[in-house]
């Protein structure tokens, strides 16, 4: 109960003030999950590791991406406390990587089925790079959504790699809501 409490404060003190939330900042372990198509009979690989890059703190997901039986994703999925982001207008983020495109997928109370996600893209290159998505940007994956992202009921976000043969190598940190 104390430690809500503070986040709420910290969140609220953070909106008084103009600044971004740290949505994670990639410094200790556990929370991310990895996963591949291999849950729907995919054959895509990879893996995902908490990792420190250029002195600073990062989530890596690497992997090998396969449309092969009807497959074609890798992702790394973190959840976080519904209504965290309701009072931000969009996530913002640095990113290196292969010179891919990576997905950023949203799930919140419209996200029913596993399938069922808030979708935008970005670009990386081998630089940290800041990305800066408003969630007015997100789309929806199926027409048995919300048309546009409810960011009160927000409950986890992912790191995706998907939709082409590729290698996948992307590295995110300083997750934050602004």
């Amino acid at each position: 109960m104390f430690a809500k409490l503070l986040l709420l404060l910290f969140a609220l003190a953070s909106v008084c003030w103009g600044g971004a939330v740290i949505a994670d900042d990639l410094s200790t372990s556990g929370n991310w999950v990895y996963f591949s198509d291999t849950v729907m009979g995919g054959r895509s690989s990879g893996m995902a590791e908490r990792v420190n890059v250029d002195s600073r703190a990062a989530i890596k997901l690497i992997g090998n991406v396969t449309t092969e039986n009807n497959g074609g994703f890798v992702q790394v999925r973190r959840e976080i406390d519904a209504g965290r982001a309701s009072e931000f207008e969009g996530l913002s983020f640095k990113v290196k990587g292969n010179g891919e495109t990576y997905y950023i997928h949203i799930r919140n109370g419209s996200s029913r089925l596993p399938w069922q996600y808030y979708s935008a893209s970005f670009q990386t290159s081998d630089n940290w790079e800041t990305v800066k998505i408003p969630f007015s940007k997100f789309e929806r994956s199926g027409s048995f959504m919300a048309k546009s992202l409810k960011k009160n009921t927000i409950n986890s976000i992912g790191l995706v790699a998907y939709g082409k043969d590729h290698q996948a190598l992307v590295l995110l940190s300083n997750l934050s809501f602004y």
